[in-house]
């Protein structure tokens, strides 16, 4: 089948409120959309990538702005299906007091009601790649199941599966997250890790050789790890291991910098470019990223990362 789309997405889009101050003092906060593996999708899709996004959106009063932004983003919403009941929402907030503030409220909220009925096998094998996290997994049961399915189709199909942990403790245990990753690690093609929050918080190790090689014995082609105290990330193959630094030390907001890097390292990778080089242009968007606010209004567009590779190369 002709691959229509070159990445494929499944999980939660949540509205975001946002402030530089402290919610504490904060008189207004701006209104815009996030969630992980949304992010992934939009970073993908404003460097030039045909994206999918699978969730489920409730007819709230956030439906119309949800939907109509991720439109306009050029995702294709063709899976996304409303219902009733509630959107999640999430704040972010404290930039400027230097203690960032996060809050999520996302219990029970529609993205929680996917299940495997919404992964379509026609739709997955017209894609490149999919990908998925385990926040995403951690929503409930039919998302886990939902997410099962996504991958063993894809896997089958022999599509580029990859995954994310992205594992915290306020949305499950470690012993719950361990027991999906075992789930779907026989699918997987990539991994993604933060060496902390994933890596130690999950295996024990905070040792990017251990971690790495740990992966690469299940099987798995290609292992990112991102490590904050060394500054960058490093990419494991079989055959190689390679460290990419981060793009710049200016940080205003985190927020969702290893998403947008995940969405655009699978798009390069998709069009056959290296992991080592898909990670190159995926550290200058998360780079760009970091200076704004905000996880998705931030992510720089396909102009501003060539016009920044232009100047990273001359230097």
């Amino acid at each position: 089948m002709e691959n229509k789309l070159d990445l494929i997405t499944i999980g939660e889009g949540l509205v975001e409120l946002s402030s530089v101050q402290s919610l504490t003092y904060a008189d207004t906060l701006n209104k815009y959309f996030g969630g992980d593996t949304l992010t992934t999708a939009i970073a993908a899709a404003r460097l030039g990538a045909k994206v999918g996004f699978i969730s489920k959106v409730a007819n709230d009063a956030f439906r119309d702005f949800l939907v109509g932004g991720w439109a306009t983003e050029g995702l294709d919403i063709s899976r996304v299906t409303c219902i009733d009941g509630h959107n999640g929402v999430y704040f972010v907030a404290g930039q400027d007091t230097g203690k960032k503030e996060f809050a999520y409220y996302r219990k029970k909220t529609a993205a929680a009601m996917l299940s495997s009925r919404d992964i379509d096998e026609e739709y997955i094998k017209s894609a490149k790649a999919v990908y998925a996290t385990g926040i995403t997994q951690s929503l409930s049961l039919s998302a886990k199941e939902a997410v099962f399915k996504l991958f063993k189709i894809a896997k089958e199909s022999e599509k580029i599966v990859a995954f994310d942990p992205n594992f915290d403790a306020m949305l499950w245990t470690k012993d719950e997250a361990r027991e999906a990753f075992s789930e779907i690690e026989d699918y997987l093609d990539i991994v993604f890790l933060n060496l902390k929050s994933d890596s130690l918080e999950l295996w024990g190790t905070d040792s990017t050789n251990k971690i790495i090689e740990f992966m690469l014995d299940k099987g798995i082609k290609v292992v990112v790890v991102k490590s904050k105290a060394n500054g960058g990330y490093y990419i494991g193959t079989p055959s190689q291991t390679s460290f990419i630094p981060f793009y710049s030390d200016i940080k205003n907001d985190t927020t969702g910098a290893g998403d947008s890097f995940n969405g655009v390292f699978l798009y390069e990778y998709s069009k056959d470019k290296s992991p080592f080089d898909a990670a190159k242009i995926a550290s200058v968007v998360s780079g760009l990223q970091v200076r704004g606010i905000g996880a998705i209004k931030s992510i720089p567009s396909s102009k501003e990362v060539a016009e920044a590779m232009k100047e990273q190369n001359e230097t």
